[in-house]
């Protein structure tokens, strides 16, 4: 057994100290400071001044459709809509072979009111169907070609979960907004292959441990994309432990049930602690920026409506509580005011039909939450997700999401300060794709509530901020608690697993500003073993 000694820097622990030196041995933590760094060591690790602290976790994120994307045509750099088409034109003329051109993740204030239009990719690929996600991964824009193979158009009554945005004449205009329109375009697409999901989920892997990351929750997983998540374990290609969170469908979620508990124990077969499946996900409401989040009076700028909820609410109930029976965790997307009400109802109702136990229902995102349902946070034990990339002003903010709910309610959101005094868990994830998965990108932001020309000065709702060690805490042990491991890691103890992340300096002494753009991750370790740089696995795969 290889004993590993770091020093020369400093260790956070998390609990409140630092030391100078800590142990490793047999994947766990044996010793931190002055008895580190009296014991002999087969290996020695030279912090060189740096930071060595637990490893990060990302409590909701979406891995497959990171590496998905990755893979092209790359729009979500592109500024302008002419970017975006030129950019398709491109992969397209790359990639002869691809009968479905299939991309992600356009930057929606590029157009209008977020409203594109299919003619704009017909320029650039009239005769192969082009259909790509918006960053929101809620609303696809597609070409004439697309709906032409999907069977969308002007006869195409709107589905009961979704929305064909139209031209005055009532045309589509090639743009599906949420489950059922958006299914009704790539549903007609060939579906991804095994091995084409196992290279995603490489990808994105490999991406978390190089930003120091040693856990996520995968929050949207499919039956059909579980044998992808087995492959990938049986081949030693996760770089990071994953939980799949199984998504409940409103429609099927009663013939789910058997699939879930059938997905679980094929994970648990396996073996290996890399992957659980331990968590299904509910999508109670859609988002902001399309009106579809459920809000509980009208949106300022569509007074007709108050968004889409996307489950019945009986229907909600009755599916959260059989999964709740199963021992499954409750994973809940929840935006708008009436999302995040219907969300900690339904909790309610489980707690009492079900009765106590240690659950840990998880409500991720919590945009725009209204006084009154803030304590509920912890007398119902939900631990509160929440994505600190967006609690800032940026153009999503001001252009689409502020119009949407008026200056009150904007006034209202992400309100991670206020959580944490209200004694709620508060766990931190990226949405990644949707926003950078890396931990540094976060934490200068849930600390200063500002973007990065450091506007507005002072912050954007300033008494939301919180301290740079309460972000630390809210990407290592919070995450820990919300995937009952903290026993196990989120923080460094004896005993402790040894999830590690090295940086180049101590974070905690810089301008928050800074640590997005000057620090770095020098190493990450996952029970001892080193991560990141990862080890050359290119004959795997």
């Amino acid at each position: 057994m290889t004993r590993t000694l770091f020093r020369n820097g400093t260790v956070w622990t998390g609990t409140g100290t630092t030391a100078a030196a800590l142990t490793t041995r047999d994947g766990r933590i044996e010793a931190i400071g002055a008895q580190a760094l009296a014991t002999p060591a087969d290996e020695i690790v030279d912090l060189r001044g740096g930071l060595l602290m637990p490893a990060f976790g990302d409590g909701h994120c979406h891995p497959d459709h990171a590496g998905f994307e990755a893979a092209g045509p790359l729009i979500r750099g592109c500024g302008s809509v002419e970017e975006i088409v030129e950019e398709v034109r491109r992969y397209a003329a790359e990639h002869p072979e691809a009968d479905w051109i299939i991309g992600a993740s356009y930057d929606a204030t590029l157009a209008p009111g977020g409203m594109f239009d299919a003619r704009w990719l017909d320029a650039a690929v009239p005769d192969r169907p082009v259909v790509l996600r918006a960053w929101d991964y809620h609303t696809v824009w597609c070409n004439t070609e697309a709906m032409r193979r999907a069977g969308v158009d002007a006869a195409t009554p709107d589905p009961p979960r979704g929305t064909f945005a139209r031209r005055a004449d009532g045309e589509p205009l090639g743009m599906m907004f949420e489950w059922d329109a958006v299914d009704a375009v790539l549903g007609a697409a060939p579906a991804r292959t095994t091995e084409d999901l196992v290279r995603a989920l490489r990808l994105a892997t490999e991406a978390y441990a190089q930003a120091g990351v040693t856990w996520i929750q995968d929050a949207w997983v499919e039956h059909r994309s579980v044998e992808g998540y087995l492959e990938a374990a049986r081949r030693g290609l996760l770089a990071t432990r994953v939980n799949l969170g199984l998504r409940a469908d409103p429609a099927r979620w009663r013939d789910q049930l058997t699939e879930f508990a059938a997905d679980r124990e094929a994970v648990r077969a396996l073996g290996d602690d890399r992957l659980t499946a331990n968590t299904v996900k509910f999508f109670v409401d859609g988002i902001l920026e399309n009106r579809t989040a459920s809000l509980l009076a009208p949106y300022s700028d569509d007074p007709c409506t108050r968004g889409m909820p996307i489950w019945p609410y009986e229907e909600l109930l009755a599916a959260f509580a059989a999964v709740d029976a199963m021992g499954l965790q409750a994973h809940l997307h929840a935006i708008g005011d009436a999302g995040v009400r219907t969300a900690l109802d339904a909790v309610e109702h489980v707690t009492r039909v079900n009765g106590p136990r240690d659950r840990r229902p998880v409500i991720a995102h919590v945009q725009v939450l209204q006084e009154r349902d803030l304590p509920r946070f912890a007398e119902l034990g939900v631990v509160a997700n929440l994505q600190p990339l967006w609690a800032r002003t940026d153009a999503a903010m001001t252009e689409l999401t502020i119009p949407r709910i008026g200056p009150e309610r904007a006034g209202r959101q992400y309100l991670i300060g206020s959580l944490l005094a209200a004694g709620v868990r508060v766990a931190f994830g990226s949405d990644w794709p949707v926003t950078d998965h890396r931990p540094l990108s976060g934490l200068p932001v849930a600390v200063t509530r500002e973007n990065a020309e450091r506007e507005p000065a002072g912050g954007w709702l300033p008494g939301e901020r919180i301290t740079l060690d309460a972000a630390l805490s809210a990407y290592t042990a919070a995450v820990a608690y919300q995937a009952f491991a903290e026993r196990e890691r989120g923080v460094l103890a004896p005993g402790m697993a040894a999830d590690l992340v090295w940086l180049d300096g101590d974070i905690r002494a810089m301008d928050p500003h800074d640590i997005a753009r000057r620090s770095a991750v020098l190493g990450t370790w996952m029970a001892g073993t080193r991560t990141f740089p990862p080890p050359d696995r290119s004959h795997d795969i």
